[in-house]
């Protein structure tokens, strides 16, 4: 009985998710408001670094704070080959590449720190290439002309979109495999994992290979969306807080909480710059301390809880 009802929840959820992913695919077609088309591509941004930080810091424990290098790599990567006349998809996966390169160079010595001392190392990190590339390059990263003339908003919108869809689906897949037991096994108690025959180091290192791909592909995206920005710009550790936040706002650990915390963050920043624009930092900073006191599991937990709160009354009530 419990199996069965396990099934009907997870075709639920599929066909749920065909019927947003199709609506989300026909925005274009039935609305020409750019800036609805602007604040969705945002939104899938945001979906693709919670979802690729979540592999990391909510499956297998590891509280990375320089999420944004691998960001910045996949951006200034593809942004120059793709000016440079190679093919975008092309510049586009080596971007992502490239983010992986750099991971497997300092995840080595990175991975052997723990808790807290991961964390700044990893900021520390995130913070000496955004220094670099500043003073390497201080110029802004404009497209040139031609490609300025044919830029067009639609193609941007589904690339945002479908990556959105390939790294929920690869946090699904994590989450349902072998893989993804051992990721949380680590992040439970590292020792417990180790004395049962996970092997720790590699679990991290593949979560933090896979996590820094997907930050890469958000980093290249972000560089064929953007007309001109400043190169260190994707290095920003705003990137990476940004991530944190939504993901812990969502439901840290959980497939959809990124999600949810995307859609959220995004919305409530915009009513938030609008409103107060001098204080939307300190109201999200708030937001995030109250989150993690109050609800640790973020969004998806409070709507378990009251959907286990309904289901207890209902059972109350018939009986």
């Amino acid at each position: 009985m419990v199996e069965e009802e396990e099934l009907f929840s997870q075709r639920k959820i599929l066909f749920l998710s065909i019927v947003i992913a199709v609506f989300l695919a026909l925005v274009p077609l039935l609305t020409k408001r750019n800036d609805l088309i602007n604040i969705l591509i945002l939104i899938f941004l945001y979906i693709c670094l919670a979802q690729s930080w979540n592999i990391l810091g909510g499956y297998a424990g590891q509280v990375s704070l320089g999420h944004a290098a691998f960001f910045g790599l996949g951006a200034i990567t593809t942004r120059f080959l793709w000016v440079w006349g190679y093919p975008f998809f092309l510049a586009f996966l080596i971007g992502g590449v490239v983010a992986v390169f750099f991971a497997l160079i300092i995840g080595h010595p990175a991975l052997r720190l723990k808790g807290i001392y991961f964390a700044i190392g990893t900021l520390g990190l995130g913070q000496i290439l955004k220094i670099t590339i500043g003073n390497v390059l201080p110029t802004v990263a404009d497209l040139p002309g031609d490609y300025i003339a044919t830029y067009n908003l639609i193609p941007r919108y589904y690339l945002f979109l479908i990556l959105a869809g390939i790294t929920v689906a690869a946090v699904y897949w994590i989450s349902h495999s072998k893989l993804g037991l051992g990721m949380v096994a680590v992040r439970e108690d590292e020792e417990a994992a180790k004395a049962s025959g996970v092997n720790t180091f590699r679990q991290k290192m593949i979560a933090l290979v896979i996590s820094t791909f997907f930050a890469g592909l958000a980093g290249g995206a972000f560089a064929f969306y953007h007309v001109s920005y400043y190169h260190d710009l994707p290095f920003s550790p705003t990137w990476t807080f940004d991530a944190l936040l939504i993901t812990f706002v969502g439901g840290v650990g959980t497939i959809v909480g990124p999600v949810v915390g995307a859609f959220f963050y995004a919305i409530f920043k915009e009513l938030f710059v609008r409103t107060f624009p001098q204080l939307h930092v300190f109201i999200f900073g708030v937001l995030f301390i109250v989150v993690v006191l109050l609800l640790p599991g973020g969004l998806v937990e409070m709507a378990g809880r009251i959907r286990r709160l309904l289901t207890a009354k209902k059972a109350a009530t018939s009986t």
